[in-house]
């Protein structure tokens, strides 16, 4: 196995932001909007920050190896606290956003918290109401505003009264490698969540392969829309930090993402797919009219694109001929693409969930390459990716540097070992030694590996759909394929043990409210749901995705929902990743239809 060169900074998260702040000072840290103005803090100004709550933390009691947990949406303040745990020997726990009370209880309560901090007088008043069931918490912590006891204003205003640093200071060399950074609470699909222990080392590990790899650098802009409970954003902003490059937090409201990548201008966007789905249907969307001539012409203009990029990416001379096409192409087509991403950006990254490869191509033909790549939250969240000097696209990449993957002979699921794996589940050895077998990460996905190492993933053991004929079916990619219609916003292969494959599917408002406006219907979901030609249009949409596979693999039959899924409804995983068992049973009665 390659040896992960330590990283430059610190050796524990403990001692990051302070590093940080000595090495890169006055350089930029965190962006962000406030009361529609873009506000910045320096290194300095953020390695301070972390401090004066870190001195704060002290001052009320917080000890080595206890348990904070932050509720909260992605904001900068998130990243401070976080830090600030770390310093003084604490473990972060992620709370999602959107949990609901019981789901904030089964985390707190699970992980033992002593401490929440919490954004705002909502996320309180979750916490409020399981509070009696929580006897391990003593505090709770108000982001902003006179929303309890204490906030973080008053953890600094402590620290200046009564800061004792050099009590700090000997926390955070006390912080060992192999000592708990995070407990990450999976969102997954199935039964309550497990908390996955990540390590100092864990996360110090991945700094040290974005470094080797050099997927961000000292002049790059990071757009972070992820939330920050996800180990993907995590990861993000510990790279970041390690490489003294700065973080752009969106502002709060999904709808203002791309008016926001357009005024921040990044240079580096890790997202999960939903996000370059939705760019993707906007970029295309003149599609929807565009004649086979036209089609064939578009198809053309992507894969001319990928085959220039690739030229001048290699520093080979593009053709006279293909580069006056190329040229023409990209002054009404490509240009306005990267437009959309802000204009600057050098790469993306794609993760959490599949994503076709035909978007891929589409973005890495208009300027803006949307690098593929694989983890778990079991592996800090990375484990292979796309780069742009190793691209395939239809594949997750190669190994990371350190990381190990082999493919199990009797079932064809992906392994890995690396010091990116995770230590333990937290309070449950059970599943420990399930998951962790023989040094091997047990992925629970299935794949295989090209013979130049890239890794192909065909989907989740859990979700693979076995048909009454005995077919085994993968859902994805049918569905990625769906998705890629700017009028769906969710699709849901269904045909486990019975006679062919069908879907439930869930219109995009927007588009398809526009949709209906220019032919006069009225804009109601629920009557659009049910419209005749709004069914038409979603079956031609079927069949041009049903078009790429075999005649088993189709899909026959599909329900449209009067209503979009979301995490808060408890259809949705945080990344927008359907929860099939949650859908299988509330939607059994319509499922049962379709088979009648």
């Amino acid at each position: 196995m390659d040896v992960v060169k330590q990283p430059t900074t610190a050796r524990t998260v403990a001692e990051l932001a302070s590093r940080s702040a000595e090495r890169y000072g006055a350089r930029p840290a965190v962006r962000f909007k406030r009361d529609g103005e873009w506000l910045e803090r320096s290194y300095a100004e953020f390695g301070a920050i972390v401090e004066e709550l870190a001195l704060g933390l002290l001052e009320v009691g917080i000890e080595p190896g206890e348990r904070v947990c932050i509720l909260a949406n992605t904001r900068p303040e998130w990243s401070f606290i976080s830090f600030a745990i770390s310093a003084v020997g604490g473990v972060v726990v992620p709370i999602y956003p959107t949990n609901s009370p019981e789901e904030c209880e089964w985390v707190a309560g699970n992980s033992g918290a002593k401490a929440v901090v919490v954004e705002d007088a909502g996320q309180l008043e979750k916490i409020e109401q399981v509070r009696e069931r929580l006897p391990e918490l003593e505090h709770t912590i108000g982001m902003q505003g006179a929303i309890a006891a204490l906030d973080l204003d008053g953890l600094r205003a402590r620290s200046r009264e009564n800061g004792d640093r050099a009590e700090l200071r000997r926390r955070q060399k006390a912080v060992r490698d192999d000592d708990a950074y995070t407990i990450i609470y999976t969102s997954g699909t199935t039964g309550p969540p497990k908390g996955c222990v990540l390590t100092h080392r864990n996360a110090m590990s991945v700094g040290a392969m974005v470094e080797e790899l050099g997927f961000v650098n000292a002049d790059d802009v990071s757009y972070l829309y992820l939330p920050l409970a996800h180990s993907f954003a995590l990861t993000t902003v510990l790279g970041s930090v390690d490489q003294g490059t700065a973080v752009v937090y969106f502002g709060g409201d999904t709808k203002n993402v791309i008016p926001e990548l357009m005024a921040s201008r990044p240079t580096y966007v890790p997202s999960v797919p939903r996000i370059f789905e939705k760019l993707y249907a906007i970029a295309t969307a003149k599609l929807e009219q565009a004649s086979p001539e036209e089609r064939k012409q578009f198809q053309q203009a992507v894969e001319l694109g990928v085959e220039v990029r690739r030229c001048e990416h290699r520093g080979e001379e593009v053709p006279a001929e293909k580069q006056r096409a190329f040229d023409e192409a990209d002054a009404q087509l490509f240009k306005g693409v990267r437009e959309l991403f802000g204009g600057r950006v050098r790469q993306a990254v794609s993760g959490a969930a599949p994503i076709a490869p035909e978007i891929l191509e589409f973005f890495y033909a208009a300027g803006v390459p949307v690098l593929e790549g694989w983890g778990m939250t079991e592996t800090t969240a990375v484990g292979t990716v796309n780069t742009l000097d190793d691209l395939k696209f239809g594949t997750v990449g190669r190994a990371m540097p350190g990381v190990e993957i082999r493919i199990a002979p009797e079932d064809g699921e992906i392994l890995v070992r690396g010091p990116n794996v995770f230590r333990e589940y937290w309070r449950n050895p059970e599943a420990t030694a399930e998951t962790l077998v023989d040094g091997w990460l047990r992925t629970g996905d299935v794949g295989e590996l090209d013979d130049e190492g890239f890794l192909k993933i065909s989907g989740r053991k859990k979700d693979i759909i076995i048909t009454a004929g005995g077919k085994n079916l993968t859902p994805a990619n049918l569905e990625n394929d769906l998705k890629q219609s700017r009028f769906i916003s969710q699709a849901m292969m269904h045909g486990d043990r019975r006679p062919f494959p069908v879907a439930l599917i869930t219109l995009d408002e927007e588009e398809i409210r526009a949709w209906a406006r220019e032919r006069g219907k009225q804009d109601d979901l629920v009557a659009l749901a049910r419209d005749d030609d709004i069914q038409s249009l979603i079956r031609a949409e079927l069949d041009r995705a049903n078009a790429k596979y075999a005649q088993v693999e189709q899909i026959k039959k599909f329900a449209i929902l009067d209503h979009d899924l979301s995490t808060e409804s408890g259809e949705l995983t945080p990344t927008l990743k359907v929860k099939r068992a949650v859908m299988n049973e509330r939607y059994a009665d319509v499922l049962d239809a379709l088979y009648r």
